[in-house]
């Protein structure tokens, strides 16, 4: 395994640092992250980094594919949730059926079971080829655009989320603009490479602001030299977490 602790230390002046335009355009982007980001980005070019602008075309249409994939997959690896042989039971049911039922409507949350719903649509019959197949094949044109974008870029440099951090459970009553807050970190996920988010600020409000950093498929070592390069500049401030 590689040393990551000493990768944390290494020098990052030959390092090319990589801005997916299409990661700061629009207006969904909060000025304070964009501001906490553009930090860490100074924080590595004053440590030698070179700045490179990269492309990512897909990025518009990671959120609905993810939100394709990741149900459908959740409602096939769910659907061997009986309450048999693992997990939470209920009681007093008269029957399997009853049992089985009672148990995924006690034991799942609203979120696990919106997302079976959702994926349960995707992959029912008619709507498969329609849904899930063809969010797969986004998910390859995706994957295609990180490999050309690590072409020119050892790591990528975008924020971690839209918006400073939101207070617990603020926005499970909207789940789509909870969804939304993942827009920075789904591309990655669907690409299947790693990413790291590194503290790089606070909101006016005292909310922490991240910034991530994504490299080719085992780069682990890339994104702790950059990470660390970051900290270095950017130490993070402990706070105690916000009452109310």
């Amino acid at each position: 395994l590689p040393d990551a602790r000493a990768a944390v230390e290494r020098p990052v002046k030959v390092l090319r640092v990589g801005l997916p335009k299409d990661y700061y355009e629009g207006d969904g982007l909060s000025p304070e992250v964009r501001a906490a980001v553009e930090n860490a980005l100074k924080a590595l070019t004053d440590q030698g980094a070179a700045v490179v602008e990269v492309s990512l075309p897909h990025t518009s249409f990671a959120l609905s594919t993810y939100y394709l994939i990741a149900p459908a997959e959740a409602s096939s690896n769910l659907a061997r949730y009986d309450g048999v042989r693992y997990g939470y039971r209920a009681e007093g049911a008269t029957g399997l059926i009853e049992m089985m039922s009672r148990t995924r409507a006690e034991g799942f949350g609203d979120e696990v079971k919106r997302r079976v719903m959702i994926g349960t649509y995707a992959l029912s019959a008619g709507y498969y080829d329609a849904f899930y197949g063809k969010a797969q094949k986004v998910r390859t044109l995706i994957r295609d655009d990180f490999t050309k974008a690590f072409g020119s870029a050892d790591v990528l440099l975008t924020p971690t989320a839209p918006t400073p951090a939101f207070r617990l459970g603020e926005k499970t009553g909207d789940p789509l603009t909870m969804y939304l807050s993942d827009i920075y970190t789904i591309p990655c996920n669907l690409a299947g490479i790693p990413g790291i988010s590194v503290p790089c600020g606070f909101s006016a409000e005292g909310l922490p602001i991240g910034a991530q950093l994504l490299s080719k498929s085992f780069q682990e070592e890339t994104l702790f030299a950059a990470a660390g390069a970051i900290e270095r500049v950017l130490p993070v401030r402990r706070v105690a977490p916000l009452e109310g």
